[in-house]
Order: C-alpha cells, then structure tokens, then sequence
C-alpha cells in the first residue's frame, strides 16, 4: 500500500470515529495540494469545530512543514475552528496535538512520541474537552 493510501485510510479512521461519537466530519479530498490552505479534516458538533492536520509515522518524531501549520492556523482562524494536530505514531493510539505542544525548528515542527504521550490527548479526551 502506498503512503499515500495509508494516508487516506487514516484519515478515514478519524473520520468514522468522529461520526460513531455525534460529530460529523470529512475528509477535504486535495488537501496540501491546492493553493488555498485547507486541512486534512473538519470535524464538529454543535457546540464545537475542529481543523486537523493528520500525520501517521513509524519513528519516534512526526515532521509538518510550516508552510502546512500556517496554513492549518490560518484556515482555523478564518473558519472560526481550533487547531489540532493528530498523529497516529505506530503501535500507538491516535494523539492530538496543539500548535504550541509542536517544537518548531528552522524549517519544520515537530511532534515528538515523549511529548505527545505527555501532552497530547486522545480521541475520547478531545472530543470531551
């Protein structure tokens, strides 16, 4: 399977798991490859709407480039949603992330598997919140 498939098939995941709970959300079909900043997911309720840039890794550390968190910022800001990175790291649950739990580099952010699993929250969590 291609990287590009496990990417999409992860953000399905989210999706469904999204939809099973009493949220609705989609997947926007060419994120990252358009020229306006769009995320990879839009989810919400009734009382809540979220942006999120989906990442699934194998290693310890997850990279986004800034031009994929500034885009993420300023599409939430505009479409009055909040920020969140998920990350699938493997053998792990999915984490959720706040731009400000990323550690920005020169060229990248960064999630880091440590920071993640200390910071970071689960689905239940998130949706809770």
């Amino acid at each position: 399977m291609s990287r590009k498939s496990r990417g999409i098939n992860a953000e399905r995941d989210l999706i469904h798991k999204f939809n099973e709970n009493e949220w609705v959300a989609f997947r926007a079909a060419g994120s990252g490859s358009m020229k306006y900043a769009c995320p990879d997911i839009i989810a919400g309720n009734n009382l809540r709407k979220i942006a999120i840039e989906v990442k699934l890794t194998t290693e310890e550390k997850k990279y986004f480039t800034k031009e994929e968190i500034k885009d993420l910022v300023f599409f939430a800001n505009r479409f009055g949603a909040e920020a969140w990175v998920a990350v699938k790291f493997f053998r792990e649950d999915w984490l959720f992330l706040t731009i400000e739990d990323l550690e920005e580099t020169p060229k990248n952010y960064v999630a880091d598997l440590k920071v993640a699993k200390r910071r970071g929250l689960s689905f239940e969590e998130l949706i809770k919140a």
